[in-house]
């Protein structure tokens, strides 16, 4: 998973892809071309979801019970899986979201202490 230039990469935590395909999956069933896309929309193209990260998360996903797999059609006709969210998933995402919501704000605090302090710092010279 990537940023969209090579230049300003990030280099994402574990479980990272694993919570965002989760969340996607909230809205209900999506092939793995489609759960790319959604995570490239949402994030307005900030994150670029790689076929070989993809693919290999949502085996894990799938052999820990938190999503579910079955074949079906694609919007363009095409033979594809399409998984969907579980029961034991949502709790998952549950715990992950909020996880990353704590983790999320407790960034967010030091990051603007740290910009606080060094206007302080700064202002001091």
């Amino acid at each position: 998973m990537s940023t969209r230039d090579g230049a300003g990469r990030l280099a994402l935590m574990q479980g990272t892809l694993e919570v965002l395909i989760l969340r996607t999956l909230i809205f209900g069933p999506e092939h793995g071309q489609g759960i790319a896309r959604a995570i490239q929309q949402t994030s307005d193209d900030e994150l670029l979801v790689e076929h070989g990260a993809l693919y290999p998360a949502l085996q894990r996903l799938e052999a820990k019970g938190w999503i579910a797999a079955k074949w079906g059609t694609s919007a363009n006709n095409r033979r594809a899986r399409f998984y969907t969210l579980t029961k034991t998933g949502r709790a998952q995402l549950l715990r992950e979201t909020t996880k990353w919501r704590r983790l999320a704000a407790a960034m967010a605090r030091v990051a603007w202490a740290a910009d606080s302090s060094a206007g302080t710092l700064m202002s001091s010279e």
